[in-house]
Formats: structure tokens, C-alpha cells, sequence
């Protein structure tokens, strides 16, 4: 079952409109504009996730970024290769 929908007239520069439109395959711009729009609004939960953290703990370093990183990349990698860790 999907969600409930509602119209909505909203204004924007054209040129990204037409790029949308031109993206938006068929599942059409409305579909596209919602999924956009889904994606800023998780973005903009997690900033303030990071800044509530960040106010607990103190704000991460840039070697701990690369450390997490790092690990990422590891376990990606060993997925990639039937769960075996390279």
C-alpha cells in the first residue's frame, strides 16, 4: 500500500525542472521530485543527528573519519568476496 498523496505547486528555477523532467523516466517528475526531496529530508536528519553527537562528544576528527572509512572500504571488500575478509 503507498502512501497517501496530495498536489502541491512548488516554483523552480527552470533549467532544473527540465533536467528532472528529462531524468525522471517514467515514473514521471512527481515521483522523482518526492524521491529528491525524501533524500534532503534524511540528509537533514542525519546533520542533526551529527550536531547532537557532535554537542555530546566533541566533533570527529578527520582521522577518524578515514579510520571509519577505512573499515567501510574492509568489510565492503569482504563482502565482494563471499563474506571472506581480505
Amino acid at each position: 500500500m503507498s502512501e497517501p498523496t496530495g498536489k502541491y505547486s512548488i516554483t523552480m528555477p527552470r533549467d532544473i525542472a527540465e533536467a528532472a523532467r528529462s531524468r525522471s523516466g517514467p515514473s514521471g517528475l512527481s515521483a522523482y521530485v518526492a524521491a529528491a526531496v525524501a533524500r534532503q529530508i534524511e540528509r537533514d536528519n542525519l546533520n542533526e543527528l551529527i550536531q547532537v553527537a557532535e554537542a555530546e562528544h566533541g566533533p570527529i576528527t578527520d582521522d577518524e573519519v578515514q579510520a571509519l572509512r577505512d573499515q567501510l572500504h574492509h568489510a565492503r571488500r569482504g563482502q565482494a568476496n563471499g563474506g571472506a575478509v581480505a
